[in-house]
């Protein structure tokens, strides 16, 4: 299979299974991640996900241009009058934190794959790039909106309008990833990130997760005023109350995310 996901201690692996093409994207790939990501949503028994790429040289090399051929149907009949089901991913979210174990090449639909996740940790030898512009076309799905707000203007305009590649280094330095680790690590830490985030109430960490991301485009008051909102709702929850008896009996909580 072309995506392959794994559940083990309330965390989901999703491994881009297609390294004979550097993990690049097809259209059965596309479908595949859409369901996976879904599934991480809709599933009680997940509570984080990594995503990462199978073997060592690539994350994900964005478009199979050899599969990925522009559609005979005009963008206006796709965008306004399609009645099909076909993924965009763009479009994929989900409320479960995400974190991208980028082991190699992420290269732009890659790496655009990568920003939709929360956090992304990085070998020391892997690539970043937005090439696009260099094939006359544009990172679609969601890179030139993503990458401003991962990186800031200046980096993030640099990257878009040369196509250049960076080494992992570089990106550690504009914030395009939060840690560097050796590959044969990659996975491991990942892990244990993971396995930190599922330690703790689930219905919290969602909610910390919805306040970042839609209070990132609210103004600070609006954003203030949704925080306290949510405190309200989550003041009388099981989880809430049961953080409280674990900390006074010097014991680990037990979430249910209730």
């Amino acid at each position: 299979m072309p995506v392959m996901l794994e559940v083990e201690d309330f965390v989901a692996t999703i491994t881009l299974n297609r390294p004979e093409a550097m993990n690049s994207l097809d259209p059965e790939s596309i479908q595949q991640l859409d369901a996976a990501w879904k599934e991480i949503s809709r599933r009680s028994d997940i509570r984080v996900g990594i995503l990462t790429g199978a073997g060592e040289r690539a994350f994900c090399t964005g478009a199979d241009l050899k599969k990925t051929m522009p559609p005979s149907e005009s963008f206006a009949e796709l965008h306004f009058g399609s009645t099909t089901d076909a993924p965009i991913l763009a479009a994929m979210r989900t409320d479960k934190p995400m974190i991208a174990a980028i082991n190699g090449y992420a290269l732009g639909g890659g790496l655009e794959l990568a920003m939709m996740c929360d956090i992304r940790i990085s070998a020391q030898t892997a690539i970043f790039g937005l090439p696009e512009v260099s094939i006359g076309s544009i990172p679609a799905a969601g890179g030139t909106q993503r990458i401003v707000r991962a990186v800031g203007q200046s980096d993030a305009m640099l990257m878009l309008l040369t196509g250049d590649r960076l080494d992992a280094a570089e990106a550690l330095r504009i914030g395009l990833v939060s840690r560097l680790v050796e590959p044969g690590k990659l996975l491991e830490e990942a892990r244990a990130i993971a396995a930190r985030i599922a330690a703790n109430a689930p219905l919290a960490v969602v909610a910390v997760k919805k306040l970042a991301t839609v209070g990132r485009e609210l103004p600070l008051a609006a954003g203030l005023e949704l925080e306290q909102q949510t405190f309200g709702i989550l003041r009388n929850s099981e989880d809430r109350i049961e953080g409280r008896k674990a900390f006074a009996e010097k014991r680990k909580p037990a979430f249910q995310g209730r």
